[in-house]
């Protein structure tokens, strides 16, 4: 068997920056433990598989260690994929997957998703969080992540959290670093050792909390968001209510075939 395999560098203007996602088109789905073992093996954040259905495709993520219930870049990449090279005709394409329907959109030169707002509720910081940090969050929020507030950009670039203790943290699914941006409207690191990455460098999923607060604490809708990992990466980004609008430019990397 052969499977193709599109590498996508993601919320990135070329190679070597955002964040890298796999995506292999399928005619129909591999049992859940080989697609496992392939995101496994391709060791990136993100591997997507899509079949198509119904004219558009459904599709799933898996990290190198879980499958994930939603994932951004690797939806942008899966999009990328289809409107250049599987449909190239299409202006947007619709994806089913556990978060319900996806859409990408062409904008431009960019990609735009129509993603679930996920608004955090406040929360209180515990010992435990600080400390696998390592700088205490003035402010702490939750919704499927933890999201920790910081007085300034630097701090949160500064961060280098233990990921063992990170790890033992019995709240959220992963932890969103964020404060206001010196040159974005804010900025973002995202830290999910649960699903066994230390370090996510550029995080669809995360905005969807990000956005509904960012777009509350600053008074406005439209927002430019820079995450700040080694790789780093840009992301256009508006809050519609219940839903978050986010865009990108996407690099192809490689393209190849895996042989099962």
């Amino acid at each position: 068997m052969n499977i193709p395999i599109y590498q996508v560098d993601a919320f990135t203007m070329g190679p070597f920056s955002g964040n890298p996602a796999a995506v292999c088109p399928l005619d129909v789905w591999l049992d859940d433990d080989v697609m496992q073992n392939i995101a496994a093996e391709n060791n990136l954040a993100e591997t997507a598989f899509i079949v198509a259905r119904d004219g558009g495709y459904d599709l799933r993520w898996f990290t190198p260690a879980i499958e994930v219930d939603l994932c951004g870049h690797a939806t942008l990449a899966a999009g990328y994929v289809v409107l250049n090279h599987l449909q190239p005709d299409l202006d947007s394409v619709s994806f089913e997957t556990m978060s319900g329907q996806l859409l990408v959109t062409r904008d431009g030169d960019r990609l735009s998703m129509d993603f679930p707002a996920r608004a955090p509720e406040p929360a209180t910081a515990t010992g435990a969080l600080s400390e696998a940090l390592g700088h205490a969050p003035t402010e702490v929020h939750l919704s499927r992540d933890i999201l920790v507030v910081y007085d300034d950009e630097a701090t949160v670039r500064s961060l280098s959290p233990d990921q063992a203790k990170l790890l033992a943290v019995k709240e959220g699914f992963g932890v969103i670093a964020t404060a206001r941006g010196d040159q974005a409207d804010f900025v973002s690191r995202f830290f999910v050792p649960k699903a066994g990455i230390a370090e996510d460098p550029v995080t669809g999923s995360a905005h969807c909390t990000l956005v509904p607060f960012w777009a509350e604490r600053l008074g406005r809708s439209k927002l430019v968001a820079h995450q700040v990992s080694p790789r780093g990466g840009e992301l256009h980004c508006e809050h519609r209510g219940d839903r978050v609008i986010m865009s990108g430019r996407c690099t192809l990397f490689l393209t190849g075939s895996i042989h099962l």
